[in-house]
């Protein structure tokens, strides 16, 4: 595999880390936290401007027919930043999701305002009771006279409260925990009888409870094949682990360039802490554990461009050994940064602690390192039987 940038990619790398550093200083970033909607209109727009809503998506349907190597470029710039601009929940799960099991006629009303800046989606697969499982549902939509009826609840769903639609996961078949029987349907955010709890995470990301009492949708709000969408849901989240995978590739390197300079500056006993010899040890170990994970995302991205149609074993494979590593070290650098600045590292004021819960939140995001390790055995078994 050539792990080397094209020419194409350097210009996209460089246009995004200039975004970061023009906008992402740590006080600009609190600042976005803190205020209603947990995120800038104007970096949205601009995002539109640049192309970077319109990556991933294929030129017939008015995107740029961007890989997913390109799409890591964006995302490893944006964990260099801490970026929190809903990319993740609105463009790679919600506007793949409209682009891999839509019809036309949804894609041209929907993916032209989205890779416009004009419109922004969010998904709901998660509920109070499924953890990591996608299949696990309990949501149900039944069949109307002109369309379906949905209840149910979805957890954690990421900026569900700036988003215009919200599409979910729904039980049109089949008992709670089988992959046959699941829809997808797309739900206006100001539908009758949806409502939403939305709350700031610990990394600084928005979120929402998302209750659906009753509500009422046309029939034009399936998404694809009736009760076959687990695949495509399982797809789209692979994908998405992809590009986290690569966001926390950019996360981590911060975090080590950030303890460099820190342990060059704090002395103790009249030297700086960063001539310790065990100290160094500790810094290389950490550049050990960024480099491993830049190869694997690096990997798991090439391979998900050269994958099928159908997404099989082998790259379930892949996308879990990756989800693995990144926990693993992420859980480590994030400790040891922390670690080596001491106490002012769990201050608010100082950038390391925002980096270690953006690390720790992408380590549980879709699935932690024992969901994975799991669900690499399962679908290694079922390739050597």
């Amino acid at each position: 595999m050539d792990f080397e940038l094209s020419s194409e990619q350097i210009l996209l790398k460089d246009s995004v880390d200039r975004f970061v550093r023009d906008n992402y200083e740590l006080t600009a970033r609190r600042s976005l936290v803190a205020s209603d909607q947990g995120f800038s209109s104007d970096h949205w727009a601009l995002f539109a401007e640049m192309g970077w809503l319109g990556l991933p998506f294929a030129e017939e349907s008015g995107g740029y027919g961007g890989s997913n190597v390109d799409v890591a470029v964006v995302m490893e710039s944006f964990g260099e930043g801490l970026v929190v601009e809903p990319y993740v929940a609105s463009v790679l799960l919600g506007g793949r999701l409209l682009d891999m099991a839509g019809t036309s006629d949804q894609k041209a009303a929907i993916l032209g305002p989205l890779i416009a800046g004009k419109m922004q989606l969010a998904f709901g697969y998660s509920e109070p009771q499924s953890r990591f499982d996608l299949f696990d549902v309990t949501t149900r939509a039944r069949a109307a006279a002109d369309g379906w009826v949905i209840d149910g609840h979805k957890a954690l769903v990421y900026h569900a409260g700036s988003a215009d639609k919200i599409i979910v996961t729904s039980r049109t078949g089949g008992d709670q925990r089988q992959r046959e029987g699941i829809s997808l349907f797309m739900v206006d955010s100001d539908a009758k009888g949806l409502s939403r709890k939305s709350y700031r995470t610990l990394d600084g990301q928005r979120a929402s409870e998302v209750i659906l009492d009753g509500v009422s949708v046309g029939k034009d709000a399936l998404l694809g094949v009736d009760g076959q969408a687990f695949a495509v849901v399982e797809k789209v989240i692979d994908l998405a682990i992809c590009a986290t995978s690569a966001e926390a590739v950019g996360a981590m390197r911060r975090v080590n360039q950030i303890t460099v300079d820190y342990v060059k500056t704090r002395e103790q006993f009249g030297a700086p802490i960063g001539s310790n010899q065990v100290i160094k040890h500790r810094l290389a170990d950490m550049l050990i554990e960024e480099e491993q994970s830049k190869a694997m995302a690096d990997m798991a991205a090439m391979r998900a461009d050269m994958a099928t149609a159908t997404w099989g074993d082998e790259q379930v494979q892949t996308t879990s050994a990756t989800k693995v590593r990144i926990g693993e070290a992420a859980k480590f650098i994030g400790e040891q940064g922390i670690q080596l600045h001491g106490g002012i590292g769990m201050t608010d004021e100082y950038p390391i602690g925002h980096y270690y819960k953006r690390l720790q939140t992408i380590d549980k995001l879709f699935g932690n390192v024992d969901y994975h390790l799991r669900r690499f055995s399962d679908a290694r078994r079922k390739r050597h039987k």
